[in-house]
């Protein structure tokens, strides 16, 4: 039982107190005096023990059995029934012709007060069985860093962009592979994003993996330029890899290597004060050997990837 938090009595206090008065015969007055109460109070516990027994000894809620400016249960439903549609709470109220707070005081009280991904289709969550039976090829553009920028200066984080001159100090290019089955990633800073560029970290991302012992056999982009070139298509059939991309406007299908950038910028890009890019870069080889054979990995019961892909490789030379 929850008492409430300025209960005088114990449970066990008001069991002792009803009992001494029903039972052995004391006064209301004396039997709340000995329990250090009110005449009332003891009055109350013992009303209730008369008609409930133990039970009555027990907390009620304080709230009010009726509320007479409830929302109605037909306009909670259909408040549910457009949250469901992806409305959000001041978009219902519009429509509604209620009050924000309103609104937002059902959707809390039903579940429904963060959006998330209500509505939607489930995540479909899939890993291939084999290292090299896919791996995930992204970019992420990061701004080259000349001075101490606005993160630096405030919070103590190393992305800048502003030259001396006032102008923009550029873009860098951060190329990443990821193996599906053991995560296992490979990732350089490049000048550009052109297709002869991502054809050729597409080669040296082969041969990381084939000195791991990985056979690659196909490739997942998303739908940018340089991989929908002709130079791309080519290298993937002189390549022998079947080249996959994903559906339109649906990042989540390559969404291993979006959840390794996001974590590849926390823990790499703007995790250290950079005095340069060429530092920063420098800094990545050293972050990919940790990641690949030393973080622990969610996704893999908390293991690092290199991990992953010795117990793969164990597990296929058991069948071989």
């Amino acid at each position: 039982m929850k008492l409430h938090a300025n209960a005088a009595l114990s449970l066990n206090h008001r069991r002792r107190l009803v009992r001494r008065v029903i039972e052995e015969g004391w006064s209301i007055k004396t039997a709340a005096g000995a329990s250090e109460t009110s005449e009332r109070t003891a009055a109350k516990w013992v009303a209730r023990y008369r008609a409930e027994g133990e039970f009555g000894l027990l907390d009620r809620s304080s709230a009010p059995k009726e509320v007479a400016n409830r929302t109605p249960e037909d306009r909670v439903r259909v408040i549910a029934a457009l949250r469901r549609l992806r409305f959000s709470g001041p978009e219902i109220a519009e429509l509604l012709g209620m009050a924000l707070s309103t609104v937002s005081a059902v959707l809390t009280r039903i579940g429904m007060g963060r959006l998330g991904r209500l509505g939607l289709e489930p995540a479909r969550r899939y890993e291939r069985s084999r290292p090299g039976e896919l791996i995930h090829v992204d970019v992420k553009r990061l701004g080259r860093i000349q001075v101490p920028g606005k993160r630096i200066r405030q919070r103590g984080l190393g992305r800048a962009r502003q030259s001396t001159t006032g102008g923009t100090a550029g873009w860098e290019f951060v190329h990443i592979a990821i193996d599906d089955a053991t995560r296992l990633a490979y990732a350089e800073v490049l000048r550009d994003e052109k297709a002869t560029t991502a054809v050729g970290f597409l080669k040296r991302a082969l041969a990381f993996y084939r000195a791991h012992g990985i056979a690659v056999e196909a490739v997942m982009t998303d739908n940018g330029s340089c991989y929908r070139s002709s130079a791309h298509a080519l290298a993937c059939r002189g390549l022998g890899l079947k080249h996959l991309k994903t559906k339109s406007y649906r990042p989540q299908t390559n969404g291993k290597a979006e959840r390794f950038i996001r974590t590849m910028l926390s823990g790499w890009a703007y995790a250290a004060l950079y005095r340069d890019s060429g530092e920063r870069t420098a800094a990545l080889p050293g972050w990919l050997s940790y990641y690949n054979f030393d973080r622990r990995h969610g996704s893999l019961a908390h293991k690092p990837p290199g991990s992953r892909l010795a117990e793969l490789n164990n597990l296929v030379g058991s069948y071989s």
